[in-house]
């Protein structure tokens, strides 16, 4: 009995001990990874605090959560590496009463942070299997106000048009019209755009109806993927 209990305890205490280290991993990241390069956006910083990226990868990753860069997830897709997840989030300048489209939902951990300061999430997969994996995620840790939906992120989401904020996370050579369509007025929209060794994130913002334009890093992102691939 009392070796069960030493046992218990033992289980209980790694666990414990687990969660501590990864709410340390998580706040050593957001210092030298984020606030030790330029992002200095408060919401930004406090959705990156709080989002668990361990609970968004596979178990046999999870201990490379909180490092540099992007991890695999399967179906030869990445989770993106916390600073871009971070610089995308920041460029956007989300607003409490925001709705945001996002198109690639990948593992669910883009959207969960866009979900920590805007009212509501939709956001789109291609790769069924993916967006099942990434709607139980993030119903399991009670994120309410993300609409998932598994189809072809080129068309968008013109049931829910108008949005304050568009978020693409895949790489492609021109940006889809249908998203230019369905940005609000004063919107956002920021993309990846070019071929995989010639790729940059551009931003463009809506103003009186026309689109304008900035080039911003220089990234690489997993092809944009469209019909029936998967």
């Amino acid at each position: 009995m009392i070796r069960s209990g030493i046992l218990i305890l033992a289980l209980l205490m790694t666990t414990t001990n687990n969660g501590q280290n990864y709410q340390e991993r998580r706040e050593e990241m957001v210092k030298t990874q984020l606030q030790g390069r330029d992002i200095t956006d408060h919401e930004t910083l406090k959705a990156m605090r709080k989002v668990k990226r361990h609970e968004f990868v596979p178990k046999k990753v999870q201990h490379l959560a909180y490092t540099d860069g992007p991890l695999p997830i399967g179906y030869a897709q990445t989770i993106s590496q916390p600073y871009i997840v971070a610089y995308m989030t920041q460029q956007l300048k989300p607003k409490p009463h925001h709705r945001v489209l996002e198109i690639g939902t990948g593992s669910g951990y883009q959207a969960a942070v866009l979900a920590e300061i805007v009212d509501t999430v939709y956001t789109i997969e291609i790769v069924e299997p993916l967006g099942l994996r990434a709607k139980e995620t993030l119903t399991r840790l009670g994120y309410k106000n993300v609409i998932t939906k598994i189809g072809d992120g080129y068309k968008g989401w013109p049931e829910e048009a108008p949005f304050d904020a568009i978020i693409v996370t895949a790489g492609i050579n021109e940006v889809p019209p249908p998203l230019f369509d369905q940005l609000a007025e004063g919107g956002k929209l920021i993309i990846p755009v070019g071929t995989r060794f010639n790729m940059k994130l551009i931003l463009y913002t809506k103003i009186n109806g026309k689109i304008r334009h900035k080039e911003k890093l220089a990234v690489s992102f997993v092809p944009f993927t469209r019909g029936d691939k998967f």
